[in-house]
């Protein structure tokens, strides 16, 4: 997965932590925007989280949190 992703990944679970807690949940349409002007960075996190990694829709946010970080 691109840098740029994996950076914005980060920095929106740690907003969503820092909201409600350690145990917040989250899919991957939590990184876009309701209208979704770049298809192609959307396929690209969704095909990380449901075809390389086949997480549940929602996951913990620091779950995806630590995977971005290493590296996974």
């Amino acid at each position: 997965m691109r840098k740029e992703l994996r950076i914005k990944i980060v920095s929106v679970c740690n907003q969503k932590i820092a909201k409600k807690g350690e145990n917040v949940g989250l899919s991957f349409y939590a990184f876009f925007a309701n209208k979704n002007d770049t298809p192609d960075l959307l396929m690209e996190v969704a095909t990380w989280w449901i075809e390389t990694h086949e997480l549940d829709h929602f996951v913990k946010a620091s779950t995806i949190k630590s995977m971005i970080e290493d590296g996974l």
